[in-house]
């Protein structure tokens, strides 16, 4: 079965679970004076809306790609999911709103065997509904199902509250249900924030995860003629969907001929593997170790590689005729001042060889 297909079936299963546990638990709620199963009714609603937009937001997201959007609507997921999280936000200020009124102008519940049995069996059911759906949203690679999974656990945190303040008032007389249903709430509504904020991180594009970066760069370095990979970079247009770019370093005397043929096995093999699609693999010319050229790339490291941050050098170029010499330096995220290492680092290359003229990029360490 098809990525589509497990997200589409595992959320009509959601639809159908939690129309059927809202429709239980508000009748329940209502005939017990029960706020608490009330909203956990209203809770359960609202997690068949997130499975519905989960569908649709899969649904748009595998459309075709077309003039307006040449690169597909895969981005849509990401959208599908922030919608989501404000559904759990919004879940979790209503709930908290309505729990507060309560503390104020309480209402003593009536609870009966049966209302408990449904509520307790409704905690263990949204328990695995949850872990279903959020397991298959990792298996599928889908930000949707694992928030919608994620909000149905969360409802049986509610669900299970609800129970607790039950045993406490028949045992006590003491009613706490809208002390535990702010309290719930407020773990609902920071769930539901954390779930927006990483939504939107990803929608504002975060770096790719390194051991994937890196098998993508170690890929494109096992043809032999390659002698080291740089500058990856990757977009995502959807869950498992990258496009991006390489520089490939190879020896200074290979043939034109040879070298077309090499940029396309790279970007053959490297969607094999990994599914990416590599549009344009930049060149660099490696040095030979003992030429003039490879001479003075080796001096250079050494002095660059005397400051902290340094993570690489590559790219590396020079014109005996010109004294001209290009370069780029990737230094870490980790830096404190990554301009400041920079000035330093040429301050001491220029002391080193006055005679030469310099033309050195700040990179970015974007893909590990």
């Amino acid at each position: 079965m098809d990525r589509k297909k497990i997200i589409v079936k595992t959320s009509i299963i959601g639809i159908v679970t939690n129309c059927i546990l809202a429709g239980f638990k508000a009748f329940i709620g209502i005939i017990s004076g029960s706020i608490a199963i009330t909203l956990d009714a209203v809770n359960n609603l609202s997690d068949a809306l997130s499975s519905v937009i989960t569908i649709l937001g899969t649904k748009l997201a595998g459309k075709a790609p077309d003039k307006k959007h040449p690169l597909g609507y895969g981005r849509i997921e990401y959208v599908s999911t922030a919608m989501i999280s404000v559904i759990v936000l919004y879940a979790g200020v209503t709930s908290f709103i309505e729990s507060v009124k309560k503390i104020f102008n309480p209402e003593i519940p009536s609870y009966s065997t049966i209302s408990l049995v449904i509520v307790a069996v409704a905690v263990v059911v949204k328990i695995v509904l949850g872990t279903y759906v959020k397991n298959k949203g990792k298996e599928v690679n889908s930000d949707s199902l694992v928030a919608s999974g994620e909000d149905a656990r969360l409802d049986s945190v509610i669900s299970a509250s609800t129970l607790v303040a039950a045993f406490i008032f028949i045992f006590t007389g003491l009613s706490l249900e809208a002390y535990l249903g702010a309290v719930i709430s407020v773990i609902i509504i920071k769930a539901g924030a954390e779930m927006l904020r990483d939504t939107l991180s990803q929608i504002l594009g975060e770096r790719i995860q390194n051991d994937f970066t890196l098998a993508v760069k170690k890929t494109v370095a096992s043809f032999p003629e390659v002698a080291g990979a740089y500058d990856l970079i990757l977009h995502n247009y959807g869950p498992d969907k990258y496009i991006g770019s390489v520089h490939i370093e190879v020896p200074e005397d290979i043939s034109i001929k040879k070298l077309d043929q090499l940029e396309r096995e790279i970007a053959q093999k490297v969607y094999k593997e990994h599914g990416v699609i590599i549009e344009a693999v930049g060149i660099y010319s490696q040095n030979a170790e003992d030429s003039v050229a490879g001479k003075l790339h080796n001096e250079i490291v050494r002095v660059i590689i005397k400051h902290d941050f340094v993570k690489q050098i590559h790219g590396f170029y020079y014109d005996e005729v010109k004294q001209y010499v290009s370069f780029d330096i990737v230094i870490s995220f980790d830096a404190p001042d990554p301009e400041k290492i920079f000035e330093e680092i040429m301050t001491d290359v220029r002391a080193a060889y006055p005679d030469y003229e310099f033309e050195v990029a700040l990179d970015r360490d974007i893909s590990g």
